[in-house]
Order: structure tokens, then sequence, then C-alpha cells
């Protein structure tokens, strides 16, 4: 639950993953939109990316299996397409990796060999959650509503939408995200994917946009 909170010191609040850019381009405008972009981006990308890397590097943070957890660490590299989302990945991770430290409940060589990846966000989530006797449903559901949190709050900010439309788009994911997890769960490695060229349009077209409230 604390790992799911945006009051983790991480900046995910600073981050709207090509929302921004959407909403200047006119593609998100109201609450409806919001809602089928953010769903999309559960289906089309987190469920097939980012959860089955989360519920993967779990175990391998258990085993610590080194070949296991650079290889996944890669692969989350591979699939942020724009120099924003990289960082964010980037930065997100080294904050957790600060956090964890402080905690004083993961051994040292699992941290010294996370902070020379270098750390991705998925990555340093799933070796924050290694420790504890937690389901991989669990897991998963705490990293997906976390993400959900911050792509709600960077709609009620840049569309603007009120909070009441923000509280109803949260309400739909939370009816999605159990069968986004099962999904993300049933996977392999010939079965992940991160293909949606159109955010990845939208990402670098927001290195230059004119306006901006987000790093990404």
């Amino acid at each position: 639950m604390q790992l799911s909170s945006p009051a983790l010191p991480v900046g995910g609040f600073s981050y709207s993953e090509g929302i921004e850019s959407a909403v200047d381009a006119g593609w998100i405008f109201n609450e409806q939109s919001a809602n089928s972009w953010i769903c999309d981006q559960l289906d089309l990308s987190l469920s097939r990316g980012d959860l089955y890397v989360v519920a993967q590097a779990v175990n391998a943070w258990r085993l610590f299996d080194k070949a296991r957890i650079s290889e996944l660490n890669q692969w989350v590299l591979s699939t942020r397409e724009s120099s924003e989302t990289r960082l964010q990945t980037q930065q997100m991770g080294r904050s957790l990796v600060e956090w964890i430290k402080n905690q004083e409940v993961i051994d040292q060589d699992r941290l010294d060999f996370l902070a020379s990846l270098p750390p991705t966000w998925p990555l340093s989530f799933a070796l924050a959650l290694a420790p504890f006797d937690i389901e991989a449903q669990v897991c998963l559901l705490a990293y997906a509503f976390s993400w959900a949190e911050n792509m709600v709050q960077a709609c009620i900010k840049t569309v603007p939408l009120g909070q009441k439309s923000g509280q109803r788009i949260l309400a739909t994911l939370r009816q999605k995200i159990p069968a986004a997890v099962e999904y993300a769960l049933s996977l392999s490695d010939n079965d992940r994917q991160a293909f949606t060229p159109g955010l990845a349009i939208l990402c670098a077209n927001h290195e230059t946009q004119y306006s901006r409230l987000f790093r990404s």
C-alpha cells in the first residue's frame, strides 16, 4: 500500500506519459476521451509490458538472478521510445533506490547491483516488494493503481477535469485493472510487447511543445 501511494517520494506526479501532448493535439478533451485514453494505455501497453516485467522481476530479485534482472531492465529501457520516457523510468528508479535504502530491508549486494544497471522504475519497484511474502497479483495491483492515479491526476490538471471526473475514471480503472493483472501473469517472454507508435510520437513531440506542465 505504501509503494502505491502518491506520497512516495519518486516524482511520479511530474510525468504525464504523453497525456499532456494528447491534450495539446486535441485527442483528449473531456472525461470520456481521458477515460478511453488511460484504459487503452492500460490494456495495450502496461498489461503487456511493465506489469509482466514486475511479476518476473520480483521472483528474479528473490533468487538474485543477475542475468535475468539485467535482461528485464534492458528490455524496459528498450521500450522507452523517447528521451523523456527513458529519463522518467531512470529518474523514478533511482529515487526509489534511495527510498529502499532507508527501509533497511534489502541487502547491500542487491542495492549495489541495481544501482549499477542503471535502475528502471519497474525493476526498482520489484526489488522493494521482493523481501515480503506477497503474491504476484498483489504486487501488480499496487503497481497498476499507482500508475493509474498518476495518469488521472495528469488529466485533471491538463484537460482540465474536476475531481469527480477523476474519481469516475479511477472507478472504471479499478474494475479493469484486475483483468489487466491476470493477463500480465499469463504471458511469457515471447508474448510481452511494447507497441504504441502513436504514444511514442506524442512523447517525442512533447520535447518541443511550447507550453508544458509535465516532464513527459
